[in-house]
């Protein structure tokens, strides 16, 4: 890995339907082989069904607060000190945050056999809106994980 410098964070453009730079995000995230119509497609799609289900509400906004509920706050990373390898909790930068969130539940959508990908996206997001389903249950873990290494946290640096 280079030592040169950090790369500069360049900004994402915005969703074209709703003007969202988080749907933008969760289209980059559904997106395979660079296929982005498709992904948007299935996004929007899974907006079309979250918008059938909960009429008088705005998909994005539920996608906003689903995103931050499935949010990890803390995580463990691996530290070798003296030979030994511990998992060491640290806080999640927010960038980090959202992208673990929408990735967990992007991949367990995916997971759901036997259903079209737009039900499937739009009943997780339905989930972890509510504070349920897979991805809350993985943040959960993540959580439980970290407060089982409490006790290394002073090797964090």
């Amino acid at each position: 890995m280079s030592r040169r410098r950090q790369a500069s964070k360049r900004p994402l453009a915005k969703d074209g339907k709703f003007q969202s730079a988080l749907v933008s995000r969760l289209v980059n995230t559904v997106m395979r082989g660079g296929k982005k119509t498709t992904a948007q497609r299935i996004v929007y799609g899974a907006f079309e069904s979250i918008s059938v289900k909960n009429p008088a509400s705005n998909p994005v906004e539920i996608l906003q607060r689903a995103v931050d509920n499935a949010k990890p706050r803390i995580e463990t990373k691996a530290r070798r000190v003296g030979g030994a390898t511990y998992q060491v909790p640290l806080e999640v930068p927010t960038d980090r945050q959202s992208a673990l969130a929408l990735r967990w539940i992007v991949n367990f959508a995916d997971a759901r056999k036997g259903t079209p990908m737009r039900e499937a996206l739009a009943a997780e997001i339905l989930e972890a809106f509510q504070g349920q389903g897979n991805a809350i249950r993985k943040r959960d873990e993540i959580h439980k994980m970290a407060q089982a290494n409490k006790a290394f946290a002073h090797f964090r640096w």
